[in-house]
This record gives C-alpha cells, structure tokens and sequence, in this order.
C-alpha cells in the first residue's frame, strides 16, 4: 500500500519515463543480437565476464544442490534410469561452474570470453529446458511432498537464476521462458485450475524479477560506459601529463636532456657504490662564441644541435644534457673504468672536432671535457669537480681532456677553504697595495704609478690578483675589492695631488656591473679627487662576455671624469677593432711582446703597427714589463715613450715607492 501510494504520488512524466526505460530494457534484451552487436567491445566483454564469473559459479553450486537434494528425495521411488539425467546434469552443471571460476576466467583470452558469452543464452536455455522436463516428470509422477519440494525448488532456482544472470539478460529471459512456461502449463494440466494463483504468482514473480534485472542491467551498462570513458580520460591524462613532462625534461633547441632534467637524473646517481656510480662529464665548445659572432646564431644553434646528436650516438653514454649556452653535461656509464671513460671522451671529442655544414660553410670546433667518477655528497659537490676538471682541460686548450685525480681534489680542498676566507674576512685588515712608477723615458720622469692589490687569507701569505680575483667572484665582493683598492689608493697614493695619474685595475664584473661608476666617483669626489687623475685599466678578456653593455659601462666611466686604458693589449687574440670603437685614452701592450722586441721581428712589426695605429686614433701608448735596457731603446725606436718594468722600478709600498718622484726628478 505504502509503495503504491509513493508510486502515485510521484509525478506523471517520470513515471512514465521509469516505465519507458523498463520497457525499453526488455526490448533491448529480446533483440539479443543488436544488444550483443553493441557491446562487443573488449572492455565489456571484460567487465561482463568479470561480473559473470563472481555469480555463476554460486548459482552452479546452488543448482547443484537442488538437482542432488530431488535425486535423494525420489531415490527408492522411481527406477534408477530416471536417475541418470539428474546425475548427467550434475557433472554439466558442476563443469560449467568450475568454466566460469573467475580464476579460469581471468586465465582465457577475450577472444574466448566473447565465445562464452555468445554461447551463454543457448547454453543456459536448453539445460534450463532439460532439467525442467526432467524435473516436471518427476513432479507427474511423484507424491504430494516430492510435488511440493519440485515446485519450491523450481520457482528458487528460477529466480536466482534470474539475478545469477544480471549481467547476461539475453540468458535470463531465456532461463524464465525455460522454466516458467512448462512448469506452468503442468501444474495447470496435472493439478487442475485451483493452482492458478500459485501459477500466477509464479509468472508475475519472475517477470518482476526479470524487469528488475533488466533495470539492473540497464545501470550496469551505463556506469561501465562511464567507467571506461573515465578511463580512457585517465589514459589521455597520463600521455598527456608524460608528454608535457618529456617536453618539460628537454631542451628545446637541441633535443637533449634540459639544465633542470640531467641534474635530477644525476641526483639519481649521487650515493650509488662506488663501482656502480657513472661518469660525470662538463664539454664545453671551444670557439663557439666566435661561431655566433661571425656567422650569426643560426650556424650556433646548428652546431649545438649536431653536438647533441653525436654525444648521443657516443658508446656509453648513458644521458646527456644541454646546462646552458654551450656547456653540456654528460653521464657515462660506470662500468668503464678510467682508461675506458677517457677513450670514450676521446672519441666524443674526436666527434666534435668533425665539421658542422651551415649554409655550404663547414664550422669547426673544438671540445674541452672534464670527467668527475659521481660520488656524494650532493650534485653540486661533483658539478663542482667536474667543473674544475673542465677549467684545467680549457686552460690546456686544443680540445683537452681532464679526470678530476686526487691532487685537484686536494686544490679544490684547499681553494674552497681559500674561499671561505676570502668571503669571511674584513678586507680592509687582508687587502695590501704595492705601487708601481711608469716613466716617459725622454724625460726620465715619473708620471704615474699603477696600483696592485694583494690579499692575505693568513696576515703572512701575500696573493696577486690571478689568485684571488676568482675568489672575490665566487663570493659576490667583486665590486667590495674595487671600492676597498680605490679607497686605499686615494688614502696612500697621494701622487694624484701632484698632478700624477694612478692607475687602478677593474675586474671584470666592474665592466658589467650596475652601480660600479657611481661608487667609484663618489669614493673620488668624497676624497676632493679629480676623477681624470685615475686610469681606470680593463682587459679584452672582461669585454667579451657582453660586449655591448660593456662598452656602454666605459662610456659612463668616461663620462664620470675617468680616463681609461686597454691593458695587456696583444696577449693571445687581440683586435685593433677594439682601439677604434672603445673609448679609451691609452693602449698598454703586453709584457710578452715587450720580451720579444730584441729578438723577434714580427713582435717589432706588431708593436708598430699598434703603435701606428694608436697615434692615429689619438690614444697614448705605453709598454708594459720593460725588464733591461734593450728593450727600452727598441721600444723607443717604434716610437713609445711610456715605459713601465723592472727595468725602472718594482711594485712597492706607498712610502718606498712615492719616493721614486724625487729620484727622478732629481
């Protein structure tokens, strides 16, 4: 009553969609073929069987014991012949629960599954028929209680077979059909019409049953659609999530292992046996800033790419990475030991060293590479190790190749205790100045000093510049230095209040650095300085790494009152480019060639050609590290006043050395 009322008190339209969606269940489970057609997909199939084999073999055993409990219930009460069908039923039934056990199931490929299925509504349909006639016999020729037994177990099985079958409705329907209709039409033919309402009650409970079912199925299909479509979202989410993290991982322009990528495959690595730990090697190109220059980015990014594809193509080689610009980082395997990882880097090198076409012009390059064995503590403790190999290989040149040993493990040991230093003390207590005169050799005058700085990790050990310059760039107090040598040279070089010039060198980072002028301005101007009686020396070395920021930086040096000069001009690759387009006030040429002129001709042909040049643009020259008398009257004779060596004075302490004003005055 209370469900009839709910049913009514429901709106129409949902009711009848309810009652649309039964009936259209019931359709869909009679045209059998279409319903298989539709779902034969390898999901379903699977998810069918799945389900299948969790009822199927419960249903096997409850038949089981309903076709034993008849074969003792009419045992002694009919002829044993009638017997044998129930007993030929029992071993079908019992097979066909062991063929759907879901571990037999799982075992057979879908192809079968799909046979099983299709054979399913057959299957079940004709042992349904079979047991039942065997059974409806019986029921004609047994007593009242063996008759009340057959029709409570036949309406049983009946309906849970009905639920059994949930996920195969084609077999269901079948199943009732098997089983109600003959069942019925005997107990009406052998009972007489007073067993109508247990006939009708029969029939109405396996249709509800049955519609019930069909419901069920209906669900079931639609959440299992869902499912696999939920699936193959996970799926296309996960190709897409390994595609992004692939694109994520690689360089864009070479294809290779990106910065990030190589550094978290080689923390993989970090803490591995020692025996097992790969190769870490840094390659850097050597030329390739003058690829870009002179043929353009193109022809660089063509000859990063060509290196990437021959670093993989290198036996053993386990991952390889672009860190950036051309730097690369590469893992060797570790089986190799250090003969064979160094044969590898050979040939790789060797692979380098072959030409990149780029537009019909053939690019060569050179690799320099430094091999760290990976060992703890961290990644940056062998980048670090890898990385002084490769400055070691670099300074060797000519595509050299450096294993990290345990002497540069001891100089790196005693470099970053150095650096510790460097960064923790007050430079003002470790910093020293020595002064050097320079002379214009016609008047025999000193007519200004150069300034050099030295630093003392211990108040005893005295380092020159080459020494401690890296130092000051790994800590940050480049910029710290300079003001510190400024304002110690204004404090004890006085020679700028006689109308001398002091000269003091910049680092490389004061080329490039934001707010490097206006301190040193201010440092001068605070001091009553003119700013034109300090020579501000830089080298080629500290314009290539932006050459357009630097010039603009000298600019405003020059702007601020500075003079400035290009030191050590004709040291390795020089430009007389660089005398026309920067804005400089003197040229000092190199050391090396001033220990030639004597002796070597073409160091005479190049001193004059840059001295030539120099007096043309208006720039003054002076000759660094004049060591004996020959080599001034050689330099004299090209037409260089400017002299500065030992040949005329060592570096001193303010004191000794401003006092080499009035010798030579004298």
């Amino acid at each position: 009553m209370v469900a009839a009322i709910a049913a009514e008190s429901l709106p129409l339209r949902p009711r009848l969609r309810a009652r649309s969606r039964v009936i259209g269940a019931l359709l869909g489970a009679i045209m059998d073929g279409a319903h298989r057609r539709a779902y034969r997909g390898e999901a379903m199939v699977a998810a069918y069987t799945h389900n299948l084999s969790r009822r199927l073999p419960l249903l096997s055993l409850l038949a089981l014991l309903a076709v034993g409990l008849v074969i003792m219930r009419v045992a002694g009460t009919v002829p044993w012949p009638v017997l044998v069908p129930g007993v030929v039923m029992m071993v079908f039934v019992a097979e066909r629960g062991w063929h759907w056990l879901p571990v037999q199931v799982e075992r057979r490929p879908l192809a079968l599954r799909r046979k099983d299925l299709d054979a399913l509504p057959t299957s079940v349909g004709l042992s349904v028929l079979f047991a039942v006639l065997w059974a409806l016999y019986l029921y004609c020729v047994g007593g009242e209680a063996q008759r009340a037994l057959l029709c409570v177990l036949l309406s049983v099985i009946s309906v849970a077979g009905v639920l059994g079958l949930a996920h195969a409705p084609a077999a269901a329907l079948r199943l009732v059909f098997a089983s109600t209709v003959p069942a019925c039409t005997v107990y009406l033919v052998v009972d007489g019409t007073h067993l109508w309402p247990v006939v009708l009650l029969l029939v109405m409970a396996n249709l509800t049953v049955l519609a019930m079912t069909f419901g069920f199925h209906a669900d079931f299909v639609r959440l299992e659609l869902s499912r696999q479509q939920l699936a193959r979202r996970e799926r296309l989410a996960a190709r897409l999530a390994e595609r992004n993290f692939e694109q994520a991982s690689r360089d864009a322009l070479t294809g290779a292992l990106n910065r990030r990528a190589i550094l978290a495959r080689l923390d993989q690595d970090v803490g591995r046996h020692e025996l097992a730990a790969p190769w870490l090697a840094l390659l850097d190109l050597d030329g390739f800033k003058h690829v870009n220059d002179t043929y353009g980015h193109a022809a660089g990014d063509d000859v990063l790419r060509a290196v990437a594809t021959r670093i993989g193509a290198i036996s053993g080689v386990l991952a390889h990475g672009r860190l950036g610009g051309d730097e690369f980082a590469i893992l060797f395997d570790g089986r190799l030991d250090a003969t064979g990882v160094t044969a590898a880097a050979q040939d790789l090198a060797q692979s380098v060293r072959a030409p990149v076409l780029h537009n019909g012009v053939s690019l060569r390059l050179h690799a320099s590479t430094g091999l760290h064995r990976v060992r703890g503590p961290s990644v940056g403790a062998c980048l670090e190790r890898a990385d002084a190999a490769l400055y070691k290989a670099k300074k060797r040149g000519e595509g050299a190749i450096v294993l990290f040993g345990p002497d540069d493990e001891t100089a790196l040991q005693q470099r970053s205790a150095m650096t510790r230093q460097f960064n923790d003390c007050l430079l003002d207590d470790r910093l020293r100045l020595l002064y050097q005169p320079y002379y214009d050799v016609d008047s025999l005058a000193v007519v200004g000093f150069e300034a050099f700085a030295r630093w003392s990790p211990d108040g005893q050990t005295w380092l020159a510049p080459g020494e401690f310059i890296d130092l000051a760039a790994a800590t940050g107090r480049t910029g710290e230095l300079t003001q510190a040598v400024m304002g110690r040279t204004l404090a004890e070089c006085d020679a700028w209040r006689q109308g001398l010039t002091v000269a003091i060198n910049l680092t490389p980072r004061d080329v490039t650095r934001e707010g490097a002028v206006d301190s040193l301005a201010r440092l001068v101007r605070d001091a009553g300085a003119d700013p034109a009686r300090f020579m501000l020396e830089v080298t080629e070395a500290a314009l290539i790494a932006d050459p357009r920021r630097a010039h603009a930086q000298l600019e405003a040096f020059r702007a601020a009152g500075f003079r400035l000069a290009l030191d050590d001009f004709g040291a390795g690759w020089s430009s007389l480019s660089q005398l026309r387009d920067l804005p400089l006030d003197m040229v000092k040429i190199d050391r090396g060639l001033a220990a030639a002129l004597s002796s070597d001709p073409g160091a005479r042909a190049i001193v004059g050609t840059i001295v030539s040049f120099a007096w043309q643009l208006g720039i003054e020259c002076m000759i660094e590290g004049v060591e004996d008398e020959a080599q001034v009257a050689t330099a004299r004779a090209l037409g260089i006043r400017l002299m500065q060596g030992y040949h005329f004075a060592r570096p001193e302490r303010a004191g000794v050395a401003l006092a080499a004003i009035g010798r030579a005055v004298a």
